[in-house]
């Protein structure tokens, strides 16, 4: 494998939000950080839009997310700031996931 098969291979394995740029993406990016402790949370800020991503599978808590807002929060209102995301996606109450099955 080539270092761009291997860049790209590693770029495929990279999964999150990509969200509307604002409060409640600076909120997540926090969230990221906290609920995926010891995974590296990658930050490609557009202005307009900010890709978040990790390898392999990022959480992100309901909790979380409302204490870096500093206010009461709903996982089905992160749809409003999702423009995109990479990966499958598992959504509930509390917490919502994005992850891959298979590693490259």
């Amino acid at each position: 494998m080539s270092i761009t098969s291997s860049a790209q291979a590693y770029h495929n394995n990279l999964v999150g939000p990509v969200m509307r740029g604002g409060d409640l993406a600076m909120a997540v990016i926090e969230a990221a950080k906290i609920d995926n402790p010891g995974k590296e949370v990658f930050v490609d800020d557009k202005r307009a839009y900010v890709r978040i991503h990790t390898e392999q599978e990022m959480i992100l808590h309901r909790e979380t997310i409302e204490e870096e807002l500093g206010r009461p929060f709903k996982m089905n209102d992160l749809e409003v700031d999702l423009s995109s995301f990479a990966g499958q996606i598992e959504s509930g109450d509390n917490s919502i996931r994005f992850y891959f099955a298979k590693k490259v």
